[in-house]
């Protein structure tokens, strides 16, 4: 079992008062404190170097984070986009994976994706997302007694994003398993070294399957990365699998959170689930106050080039950054009483899925699969019974639950 790391002395007071680079930090209580806190008295934050990583930058509120988000000049990628990358010598995906990648290789590349992720495109799929969430909600009804985050939230998202690359049915359970342990944990203490032999799991899988759609293509997101041609030439083999492992991991993550995340709220706020029953809510609104509320990412993260001025402090060239959305969409300036979880909340310009030229890919797809869980919960459920409390994840990028106990009623037990 990993222990934290100690905060050690550099010279420099520590302006956050929390261990950020430990995952135990945010599964703990009174964060929403700590956040008020850091935008009223210390927006642009200098967080301490530890025993094993180096100081970086905090930054808390939405205005500072949207910048950050959307000068992709000065604060670049391709060192990595998260804690636990930037604070170990950067990503080693750099400039070959879509999400840790700048222009102009960044543009090119997402505009070539784009083309698989227009609404017009993912119509097929979309309609897999109801059926699948239907079915999956159909059968924790049926059972009654469920863990909601297994049962439902687990299977909507990565069956999905596995349809859109063309991921076998029989090898989606494994990949769930894989994509949990790399960005996250469903137990403290897991180690970097089993997040690492995760990952690299998941690309020697994707290397295997590219190798294979190469040789018999088929019509899936997985022959387009390919086959296409990018700046005139194919994808290298490390682009590819890199890429495939990128869009299963942003692809399962925060819409399954999310969904789990959904759940739990109803059940705390009981009068939002009534607004929802008696349609008193629109469901587009409802699900961008569920993303708002959830922030399944914590953070972005990017590394200065030049010496910036931001929130009154000069952020040096080759220094982290760290936006935390989390924070972002609480702030009292942008949001009018942000801590009251309200789904007829509008305007909604939360910052979960970014801002910028990395705005999240997948934006339409998770807000699809976010309805759908929404609508079959709607027409399969009349009240949720909470029969004990969700189980965090443990990560310093992800937030959410592995496990939600539920009792589901129905009337007569069955679909109204």
């Amino acid at each position: 079992m990993s222990t934290p790391a100690t905060i050690v002395d550099t010279g420099l007071d520590d302006e956050t008062g929390r261990d950020l680079t430990d995952p135990a930090t945010f599964v703990g209580p009174d964060l929403d404190e700590f956040w008020q806190r850091l935008r009223a008295e210390q927006p642009v934050a200098r967080h301490p170097a530890t025993d094993s990583t180096p100081a970086f930058w905090v930054l808390s509120r939405y205005d500072d984070v949207m910048a950050v988000m959307k000068d992709a000049e000065r604060f670049v990628s391709r060192h990595g986009n998260m804690l636990t990358s930037l604070l170990s010598g950067g990503d080693p995906a750099g400039g070959r994976l879509l999400a840790v990648m700048d222009a102009p290789r960044h543009t090119a590349l997402r505009t070539t994706l784009l083309k698989s992720f227009s609404p017009r495109v993912l119509r097929g799929v979309v309609e897999k997302v109801r059926a699948r969430a239907d079915e999956r909600m159909a059968a924790a009804v049926a059972k009654g007694d469920c863990d909601f985050a297994v049962e439902v939230s687990d299977h909507v998202p990565m069956g999905t994003i596995c349809d859109l690359l063309g991921v076998p049915d029989g090898d989606q359970a494994e990949l769930l398993l894989l994509s949990k342990q790399a960005l996250s944990s469903d137990e403290a203490g897991q180690s970097a070294e089993d997040a690492w032999l995760a990952r690299n799991e998941i690309l020697l899988y994707f290397a295997e399957l590219a190798a294979h759609r190469r040789s018999s293509p088929r019509d899936d997101l997985i022959t387009t990365l390919a086959t296409v041609e990018v700046d005139g030439a194919p994808l290298t083999e490390e682009e590819l699998v890199l890429n495939c492992y990128g869009l299963v991991l942003a692809g399962d993550e925060t819409s399954r959170l999310a969904a789990t995340g959904t759940v739990w709220n109803l059940l705390r706020h009981p009068d939002q689930w009534a607004a929802l029953k008696e349609g008193r809510v629109e469901l587009a609104t409802a699900v961008e106050e569920i993303l708002r509320w959830t922030s399944p990412a914590l953070h972005v993260g990017r590394t200065a080039v030049t010496d910036v001025r931001i929130g009154g402090r000069t952020v040096k060239a080759g220094e982290t950054v760290t936006a935390w959305n989390v924070s972002a969409n609480r702030d009292e300036s942008v949001f009018t009483d942000p801590y009251r979880f309200d789904l007829a909340r509008t305007p909604n310009r939360h910052l979960t899925f970014g801002f910028g030229p990395h705005f999240c890919l997948g934006s339409y797809l998770g807000r699809a699969e976010l309805t759908a869980v929404l609508e079959a919960l709607l027409r399969r459920v009349d009240s949720i019974e909470s029969l004990g409390a969700p189980k965090p994840v443990y990560s310093t990028f992800l937030q959410g639950y592995s496990s939600l106990p539920v009792r589901l009623h129905t009337a007569e037990g069955g679909e109204r």
